[in-house]
């Protein structure tokens, strides 16, 4: 890998910054777990673990203050990929952060799954949305949309 690759990264980095600036500048925050899930990745390749590992923290933290989970699981899988790459890695972390992600896919999939089974029982009423019934099954399908 010589000094294509390296050309290619600085450029492919690059792009990605200028993309999250750009959906930044729009106000929207949503979309920044998955930037800097992108970013570490390709930190990553370019062989800088450690600054991706500090995206992954700040994809974390944005999805906390934004609450766009939807990325949760992919980050901390890359957390265990770029921990298991580290010069010393720490079996233990590594496990950690797989683990999480595992957890965290579980936790997403059920989600999907209920939402599944309530959106077609939801959709097939015509009347009655201003009742307490629907109106709670209303509130839950947007939760689990988030």
């Amino acid at each position: 890998m010589g000094d294509g690759c390296d050309a290619w990264s600085t450029a492919g980095i690059a792009s990605i910054r200028d993309g999250w600036a750009g959906t930044k500048a729009t106000g929207s925050h949503m979309s920044t777990p998955l930037y800097l899930a992108v970013l570490a990745e390709t930190l990553a390749l370019a062989g800088k673990i450690d600054e991706g590992l500090a995206a992954l923290d700040d994809a974390l933290a944005q999805a906390d203050v934004s609450g766009a989970r939807g990325w949760d699981a992919e980050i901390h899988r890359l957390r265990g990929e770029l921990t298991a790459r580290l010069p010393y890695p720490d079996p233990a972390k590594t496990e950690d952060a797989f683990r999480t992600a595992l957890a965290i896919a579980r936790e997403q999939g059920r989600l999907g799954e209920a939402r599944d089974l309530l959106a077609p029982v939801y959709d097939s009423f015509a009347e009655g949305f201003d009742t307490a019934d629907l109106k709670d099954a209303k509130a839950l399908l947007k939760d689990l949309a988030a």
